[in-house]
């Protein structure tokens, strides 16, 4: 087996063992199926409770309101699970002194970040075929059965963008060898790049702009879907991911371990 074969096979052990993998799975599973239900119910939730003060009508709930919410979701605990496992990626091993013993093994530089990327998109994967695979069917439960290949997008782009925050928040725990620092800048820029989204220019650019496309796809209302702004949105946050590994391996490279 090469080095960074084992070095990959050595995160994801690690992963598993100190319950960072099935925390992940518990959450996105959790997210999947939650997503639905709160879709499902919440309207009847507040007529209940609030009665005849609920002056505005609560239209019915579709299946589209079900993948809506579930991106909501993904988008935001997704992301800040997505932050709490990149940020101490390369931190804590420095901090340990054990990044320094590795590299004295036959592996590069390159193959020591490198395998912890691998390893932190295999674990979000993970996390979110769970998340999706589960709303999927509390969707069909609820409301009906959905397409399938949509729904397979859907999980690609949205994993796509939780890896984006994943390798900013991954640069910043290289660069600045912080765990506290790596996820102020994890959040900042899922904020920062959120807001900046808004900006019709820049929002097909950036991996909010995988949002659109995602629940077109997923409800199978792929009529008003642009091509363009698809594949956009997916070079934008592709390119995002490599300059923030490009930049790590250009940080650790000149570091003393």
């Amino acid at each position: 087996m090469s080095a960074p074969a084992v070095l990959v096979r050595k995160e994801l052990v690690e992963a598993w063992r100190t319950r960072r993998l099935p925390v992940v799975v518990i959450l996105f599973v959790g997210i999947g199926i939650l997503s639905p239900l709160t879709a499902r119910y919440l309207p009847e939730i507040l007529k209940a409770a609030l009665g005849d003060q609920l002056t505005i009508p609560v239209p019915t709930p579709t299946p589209a309101d079900a993948v809506l919410q579930l991106q909501k979701n993904l988008g935001q605990l997704g992301a800040f699970a997505a932050i709490v496992l990149a940020m101490g990626a390369v931190a804590t091993e420095k901090e340990r002194g054990t990044a320094g013993f590795i590299l004295t093994k036959p592996a590069g530089r390159g193959a020591f970040l490198g395998a912890k990327l691998i390893a932190l998109g295999v674990v979000l994967g993970i996390g979110v075929l769970g998340a999706i695979a589960i709303g999927w069917v509390y969707t069909a439960i609820l409301f009906e059965p959905q397409p399938v290949a949509g729904w397979v997008a859907f999980a690609l782009l949205a994993w796509l963008a939780l890896s984006c925050w994943a390798a900013i928040t991954f640069l910043a725990s290289t660069v600045t060898g912080s765990t506290a620092a790596a996820a102020g800048v994890g959040v900042v820029a899922l904020i920062g790049l959120s807001l900046v989204a808004a900006i019709p220019a820049a929002g097909h650019l950036l991996p909010p702009g995988l949002d659109a496309p995602a629940l077109a796809l997923a409800t199978g209302q792929t009529a008003g879907l642009a091509a363009g702004d698809l594949a956009s949105a997916v070079l934008g946050t592709v390119v995002l991911i490599g300059l923030a590994a490009l930049g790590a391996w250009l940080s650790f490279r000149r570091q003393e371990l």
